[in-house]
């Protein structure tokens, strides 16, 4: 199955048939999913033995390291924790290793800089780049419901369209231009989303201290011009004690500062990000790198004295 399909995309159809996929976490398991769905030969690497179980039971090849992983594929995912494990697993070699003509997509929240060596280096290997991370939750990405950022040639997405549409719809792929936009775009969703959450509880507590019942003021805010998809979406997660314990604090201030870095470079107005990052980085030293996307929220509600709890 694997050498026809290659042999149609050499001829003309883009559809990648034989996936190297690096990473099998909580969004690299369900992926994984959804390309053998799709009918393509996925082999995985992974740093953790003990996911080749899970990765096996979706029908999908394990190898030992990412340049096994990458021998003779027509296209390389990478679905990792952030820049550094980045730069770790794609060293010269599993570029090399690829098939000519191979497409690199990269899906990890990767900073904008260090993902443009990485791209000098696979167009050395003549090897296509398109980065697409990814927003959503592991069910999201278990449903074909993510949405996905894309930066990179629009001629190599379209090429590549087909491969994205395994694990999403074709309404969730958004081109954000160039390379780098993809990146960027998924930082700055992250910074007002953190903010809105940050500034949302300021104003909760305020109201709730100002003898504001807390789930009158939650109906009030989500129909008013100061609504948001926080307010209206996520909110409620929070009042139920959730703190959204999907995604390590210190890999959100990782990315909080990234964005921040990425406007100082480009001398844009920061001051706003750089309180997101203050708090955040604030929460990091006090919760520690543990889960949880809204322990920001909960330090100021430490700071308040209360909970949030209508």
């Amino acid at each position: 199955m694997g050498s026809g399909r290659c042999n149609d995309r050499e001829g003309g159809n883009p559809l990648a048939s034989r996936i190297a996929l690096v990473g099998a976490g909580r969004m690299g398991t369900p992926l994984c999913g959804r390309f053998v769905s799709a009918g393509h030969t996925v082999t995985v690497c992974d740093l953790r033995p003990e996911r080749e179980a899970a990765v096996r039971a979706l029908g999908a090849e394990w190898a030992s390291s990412v340049e096994k992983a990458a021998a003779g594929a027509d296209a390389l995912v990478t679905v990792v924790p952030g820049p550094d494990e980045a730069v770790s697993a794609l060293p010269d070699a599993v570029f090399a290793a690829l098939a000519p003509g191979a497409v690199w997509i990269d899906m990890t929240s990767n900073a904008p800089a260090t993902a443009r060596d990485l791209r000098r280096r696979a167009g050395a290997h003549g090897v296509d780049v398109l980065e697409a991370p990814m927003g959503g939750s592991p069910a999201d990405a278990e449903h074909a419901r993510l949405r996905l950022f894309v930066g990179g040639p629009a001629d190599v997405l379209d090429r590549y369209r087909p491969l994205l549409e395994a694990v999403t719809t074709p309404d969730r792929i958004r081109h954000m231009g160039g390379p780098g936009t993809g990146y960027t775009t998924k930082l700055l969703i992250n910074l007002l989303w953190f903010g809105q959450a940050a500034a949302t509880a300021e104003a909760l507590l305020l109201g709730q201290r100002a003898g504001i019942d807390l789930a009158a003021l939650h109906g009030t805010l989500a129909d008013s011009a100061a609504g948001s998809d926080f307010i209206r979406r996520d909110l409620p997660a929070l009042f139920a004690g959730d703190y959204l314990r999907s995604y390590g604090l210190d890999r959100i201030h990782d990315q909080l500062k990234v964005i921040t870095e990425e406007a100082q470079d480009l001398g844009t107005p920061h001051e706003m990000a750089d309180t997101v990052v203050r708090i955040h980085r604030r929460a990091l030293d006090h919760f520690g790198p543990v889960d949880g996307e809204l322990l920001a929220v909960a330090l100021l509600e430490e700071a308040a004295g209360t909970l949030l709890r209508p």
